[in-house]
């Protein structure tokens, strides 16, 4: 089964149903597969992939950020710098908005 891992620091969002959806800059998940879910290298459940949406990092919308759990653009640029590199988030490159339900 493919997974899906976070960091640690957002397994209470996720537990909750604050953060709702990821943005990655790759994936090879589809719509209605089901995921384990993991913050760290713990196992928190599973989910099901309610919907993949692709875009331009640029044309994400201010919804869609607060879904991720971020407050604002700017904290959402920063995050995905840490994770892929500025250079790469300067790029405008396309991103997937994965939005998901734990089950």
């Amino acid at each position: 089964m493919k997974k899906l891992v976070f960091k640690l620091e957002y397994a209470g969002k996720i537990l909750t149903g604050e953060k709702k959806t990821t943005i990655r800059l790759n994936t090879d998940l589809k719509e209605g597969e089901t995921v384990e879910v993991y913050v760290g290298h713990v196992r928190i459940g599973r989910a099901i992939i309610k919907r993949i949406n692709r875009k331009k990092l640029n044309e994400l919308t201010d919804e869609e950020i607060k879904a991720d759990g971020f407050s604002s653009r700017e904290a959402l640029l920063r995050e995905l710098a840490k994770i892929y590199g500025m250079k790469r988030i300067n790029s405008n490159p396309d991103v997937y908005i994965i939005e998901f339900s734990l089950i």
